[in-house]
């Protein structure tokens, strides 16, 4: 075998080792990638009067949750499940930000923990944030007896798709998403390109095969500047869901657009006084 031969045998083996390394890296860390779950709840709390309770059940990890009147007449308001992101838990600002917004809207808030996050024990999976997010629709079903017309189920990033699933099983007033992936594994497969990532991934969250069976109105808000869920994701699950539905597009990027535009939760109130879930 001459030295040509010999090079290039060994850099072919390196390569393929390395590639197989990468797949495998890519499997062991797949829940880190797509949760970056395990921050504790640490101490910033809601301005808004809150409560929070747990909600049991013998299948699921102990699953606290807060709940947030709206500012006035909160039992004749309207409740808004507000299912977060990755990389968050109940209490990241962000999030308490969008609680105290909604509460002032007129709206009485739900925002519940996933396993795996807050301090929750558990393993974060698709499946195991299905069920918390379900267990939290039934606490309001059947706790506090809320008739689902008056339900919103609000979705923010990862936590949009948690709600697309929730959304096309159970019945709601309305559906809001926020900065929505069409398809968990397409952004993956964007990201790392070089891997067969439809073989990889176990938790592809594809909102876009379900996104047709949400029978209620749904506001899609989503930035132009966003560069964690490209607006084109946010268009192409829009283009999938049936009518009657709403996109709006805001400044800010993925993050901080509540925080920033104006127009975000202005469009919020008009988007619900539409369903007459807002006078």
């Amino acid at each position: 075998m001459t030295l040509l031969r010999r090079v290039l045998l060994v850099t072919a083996l390196v390569v393929i080792l390395a590639y197989g390394g990468a797949i495998v890296w890519l499997i062991a860390r797949e829940t880190t990638l797509v949760f970056r779950a395990g921050e504790p709840l640490g101490d910033r709390r809601p301005a808004s009067p809150f409560r929070q309770v747990e909600i049991h059940s013998a299948e699921r990890p102990r699953q606290p949750a807060w709940v947030i009147p709206a500012a006035s007449e909160a039992a004749a308001r309207p409740w808004v499940l507000f299912l977060h992101g990755q990389g968050s838990n109940l209490a990241s600002r962000l999030n308490i930000l969008h609680y105290d917004q909604l509460s002032r809207l007129g709206l009485n808030v739900l925002a519940p923990e996933y396993r795996g996050f807050g301090g929750v024990e558990g393993v974060p999976s698709e499946a195991g944030l299905a069920e918390d997010a379900r267990a939290a629709y039934d606490y309001l079903r059947g706790d506090l007896h809320v008739d689902p017309r008056r339900i919103v189920i609000y979705g923010w990033s990862l936590g949009s798709a948690v709600a697309v699933t929730l959304s096309s099983q159970a019945d709601e007033g309305a559906v809001i998403l926020e900065g929505a992936p069409a398809s968990v594994l397409a952004i993956g497969q964007q990201r790392y390109p070089y891997f067969p990532i439809r073989l990889l991934i176990r938790n592809p969250f594809d909102s876009i095969a379900r996104i047709d069976r949400i029978g209620s109105p749904v506001l899609f808000i989503h930035s132009p500047e966003d560069t964690t869920i490209p607006i084109g994701e946010g268009r192409r699950l829009f283009a999938a869901a049936r009518e009657p539905k709403q996109f709006v597009e805001v400044a800010g990027g993925h993050v901080y657009a509540s925080e920033r535009d104006p127009r975000f939760f202005l469009a919020v109130r008009r988007f619900l006084q539409a369903q007459r879930l807002l006078p």
